[in-house]
């Protein structure tokens, strides 16, 4: 007699055993929310609110700094991948453990930096803490923990997440004033100990179950990150991801070029954070009025109108404001779309590895938009123009994103 592999029980030879699980674990929600809040906090946030302080006591260059930062975002993409798939083997709680551990002892190499060098090396390490503490692990979990009752927790990790800046920022700079640059990330390297190590080694301690359903076109998800609708939904995302991170730091330039003051302009930049915790908190409701394809591309669009208004109004000043909430909320909305993307589409058997594939490109992109929408900005003739310009990759990242729902004849092909 053979076997249905999608009926049958699994046997300890050819699949773990399955944990029944008719409820997330307890602890694991409130653990990933904490964690979430003070990785980005510590690890991401804290930087540009020292920058000044480091370059000032230093005589180190700013460009040389912010080049060590952004080859910790490249090495998080990289090493997100295999992560990603090591969780989805063992679960999240040694990964974000450890995690969590080098993290703090990156730290602690940054406070001790004696020159750029070492400074750069110990950004290495905090990269490859990013990647096994910030939204890629967390989201995995949730994944596999909760099911298809994803969407609400995605969206409280999200929004805990979302407050990290307004957390961290002024504490940071609290820190920084008394102690310098280097006391504020010895106390912040205790802070990320004791808000992240004990959550992530004591609360993420559950049973890791078994995929609930068969992994689509082969245990690892191979088949599926080599299709098209695959490839067509990274290339999207990517275009977007571009998109998003231009609108965020070129925003301030853009409104003080139109005329606004810069605390203006930093409210307006503001404002628009408080519009994507927003844009979150209304996710689960776009969900269950649209299908996974079109709120894909109906998303990737309003990105793109939202930057286009911004591009083309002159003003006033409060209208600009409103525009800012605006992309701000659309922002919240894609974040939850990208921890979405793979599950929708393809299950959550290899959602680490699969999801990882989807953000890495999107991580490298921010690490270089900085540097690309400084480099474009001058050619194109202003940030008028350069908006224009980045509305049309929305547009461009739509069209392919709604090419995603062509059915390819892998298994498990992305809904409709």
């Amino acid at each position: 007699m053979t076997n249905d592999p999608d009926t049958a029980a699994p046997t300890t030879a050819t699949r773990p055993a399955v944990v029944e699980q008719d409820r997330p674990p307890r602890g694991v929600l409130p653990a990933l929310c904490l964690t979430s809040i003070t990785s980005w906090g510590i690890l991401y946030y804290a930087f540009p609110v020292l920058l000044p302080a480091i370059t000032a006591d230093t005589g180190w260059s700013a460009s040389a700094c912010n080049a060590a930062f952004s080859a910790a975002l490249l090495v998080s993409a990289g090493v997100g991948i295999p992560v990603g798939r090591l969780i989805d083997r063992r679960g999240p709680r040694a990964v974000m453990t450890w995690g969590s551990v080098l993290g703090t002892v990156a730290l602690l190499g940054l406070a001790a930096a004696p020159n750029p060098a070492v400074f750069a090396v110990a950004w290495l390490a905090v990269g490859v803490a990013m990647a096994g503490t910030l939204y890629q692990p967390a989201f995995a979990a949730v994944a596999r923990w909760w099911g298809p009752r994803r969407v609400r927790a995605l969206t409280a990790v999200t929004l805990t997440g979302g407050l990290a800046s307004t957390v961290f920022a002024p504490l940071t700079a609290a820190l920084a004033e008394p102690l310098g640059w280097r006391g504020a990330y010895l106390v912040l390297a205790a802070v990320l100990a004791a808000g992240t190590v004990p959550p992530h080694f004591l609360a993420l301690r559950a049973p890791w179950p078994a995929p609930p359903e068969p992994g689509p076109a082969g245990a690892a998800g191979t088949g599926v990150a080599r299709s098209r609708p695959f490839v067509l939904l990274a290339t999207a995302l990517t275009l977007s991801g571009f998109v998003v991170f231009g609108v965020v730091i070129a925003l301030v330039p853009l409104l003080t070029e139109r005329g606004l003051s810069p605390s203006t302009a930093a409210w307006a930049l503001g404002l628009g954070g408080a519009g994507q915790t927003l844009g979150r908190a209304l996710y689960a409701t776009l969900a269950r009025r649209t299908g996974t394809v079109a709120r894909t591309v109906t998303l990737i669009a309003l990105g793109g109108a939202t930057t286009a208004a911004l591009g083309l109004v002159p003003g006033p000043a409060w209208l600009l404001v409103v525009l800012s909430v605006l992309a701000g909320m659309v922002r919240g909305n894609v974040t939850l779309l990208q921890a979405t993307a793979v599950p929708d589409r393809w299950g959550s058997a290899a959602y680490g590895r699969l999801s990882a594939l989807l953000a890495a490109p999107v991580t490298v992109v921010g690490a270089l938009t900085p540097f690309a929408t400084a480099a474009l900005a001058g050619p194109l003739g202003g940030y008028p123009a350069l908006f224009a310009w980045l509305a049309v990759l929305s547009a461009v990242a739509a069209a392919l994103a709604a090419a995603t729902g062509v059915a390819t004849g892998v298994r498990g092909a992305p809904a409709r």
